[in-house]
């Protein structure tokens, strides 16, 4: 069990780390761009795909970041 926490396995936490983080984090981020729109006046159904498109986006390079400086910091210390 202890051998899961070596670098060896460090791809494989980048991954499951980012899996996990992924959905609520798209999920904030898509919420606090659709309620800042709605604020806005916008309420086009248009502009709340392309909102989460941005969304997705956004978050999958933030918990890819995240995941990756964590398992480095977790698994190399």
């Amino acid at each position: 069990m202890a051998e899961l926490f070596t670098e060896k396995y460090a791809v494989l936490w980048i991954v499951v780390l980012f899996a996990a983080l992924f959905i609520p984090v798209h999920r904030l981020i898509w919420t606090m761009s659709v309620r800042r729109a709605e604020r806005d006046g916008t309420r086009d159904e248009e502009r709340r795909k392309k909102l989460k498109l941005r969304a997705g986006v956004t978050a999958a390079l933030l918990c890819f970041v995240f995941a990756y400086f964590y398992a480095g910091v977790l698994l190399k210390g």
